[in-house]
């Protein structure tokens, strides 16, 4: 198993997600998943929206295509992306 799949068009994103970060970026693959690091904090869901705001502009999509499949509360997040435009370093078809 790596950090991405595909289910159809939608891109699977299996995350690990670092909030309280000193920037955004994405560090690269942490095991079995992708780490990303996000300067929000984990208070009141703000590290979610912005983990998907991130993952719309990295993969070039309206946030509408990006959902958090599960993980809400925990730092292990997996991401679907509907037709993503753009492909993160790494991920193939």
């Amino acid at each position: 198993m790596t950090w991405f799949h595909w289910q159809g068009e939608t891109l699977i994103l299996e995350i690990h997600l670092q909030p309280r970060a000193t920037k955004d970026e994405v560090v690269g693959p942490h095991g079995q998943r992708l780490k990303i690091r996000l300067k929000s904090p984990p208070v009141d869901g703000k590290a979610n929206a912005a983990l998907l705001r991130f993952i719309a502009d990295l993969c070039a999509v309206p946030m509408q295509q990006v959902s958090l499949v599960r993980g809400d509360t925990q730092r292990e997040k997996t991401v679907a992306v509907v037709k993503p435009k753009k492909l993160p370093e790494g991920v193939g078809r």
